[in-house]
């Protein structure tokens, strides 16, 4: 599979990414009251919706079990505001792609990106994505590295929103996502708990479930009906993040994709689009 809106999603993910991952997010994260990386990552990424429910964060992000999510939300609103986390994440993102990619910034990639991701970001309606729909109401930043950044995580968080709305499509809750995921060799099985954070009984009774609809076997592999879904689900998720790419023209979407792959090559890995050399590295 090999989308346009896929191909689009890799690139901006790419460039998106080093938020969860480089120690000046972190640093400035403690220093507003955040505790651990798990309360960071959930609250950084709702923060745009003001501080909403333990529940409201579940609904969004799914693929986590409740247990991982409620352990940092709400206590993160109680440690610091979602303005302050905001401020935060930014200053944080400056000072990490300074420190990633230098003299690159000064470069007109930089520039290029920057605007054609607004480009796309403007032709997107957004309904029912609401992780979008907060991202996309905080003003862009004057830098046109953080100006690139912030416009590459709204595309992304469109694309989450189309994600979640496929898997619904087939039935699948959130362990049951991450499960059919492992079984058809998309993700790594050790996301179902280190990730995650399914319990083993929980994960348990979701196989089960599973193989009731049909979609693993007696000895929890993937069946071809699994493997069906989980195209339909990937399929669906380009579908409907995709017009914003057509919108823009092929034109605009090739000067992105190009100008993101000069920063992006200088970027650390990502768990989702290299987790397996991330995990053979780890292993080895």
């Amino acid at each position: 599979m090999n989308s346009v809106a896929r191909e689009m999603w890799e690139s901006v993910e790419r460039y998106h990414q080093l938020c969860y991952w480089a120690p000046e997010v972190r640093e400035e994260a403690v220093d507003v009251g955040l505790k651990g990386f798990f309360m960071n990552y959930f609250a950084t990424r709702a923060a745009p919706l003001g501080a909403v429910s333990a529940q409201a964060v579940q609904s969004l992000f799914f693929y986590y079990s409740p247990q991982r999510i409620h352990r940092a939300i709400p206590d993160a609103w109680q440690y610091s505001t979602p303005e302050a986390i905001l401020d935060a994440r930014y200053r944080g993102m400056d000072r990490a792609l300074r420190r990633e990619l230098g003299g690159l910034l000064d470069g007109p990639e930089v520039s290029l990106a920057a605007q054609i991701t607004r480009e796309a970001v403007e032709a997107i309606d957004g309904t029912g994505r609401t992780l979008f729909a907060g991202w996309n109401a905080l003003e862009w930043p004057e830098h046109p590295h953080l100006a690139l950044w912030h416009g590459c995580t709204v595309l992304r968080e469109h694309r989450s929103g189309c994600h979640l709305m496929a898997l619904a499509v087939e039935g699948l809750d959130g362990c049951q996502s991450v499960i059919t995921q492992v079984a058809v060799d998309e993700a790594p099985a050790q996301w179902i708990h280190d990730e995650a954070g399914w319990t083993t009984d929980v994960a348990t009774q979701a196989r089960s479930r599973l193989r009731k609809k049909g979609w693993l076997d007696d000895e929890d592999r993937a069946t071809s009906k699994c493997r069906e879904g989980r195209h339909r689900v990937e399929e669906l998720t380009d579908l409907l993040d995709g017009e914003h790419w057509i919108t823009i023209g092929s034109d605009r979407c090739d000067q992105l994709r190009q100008a993101l792959a000069v920063l992006n090559n200088h970027l650390p890995k990502d768990d989702q689009l290299d987790w397996r050399d991330i995990y053979s590295t780890n292993e080895g």
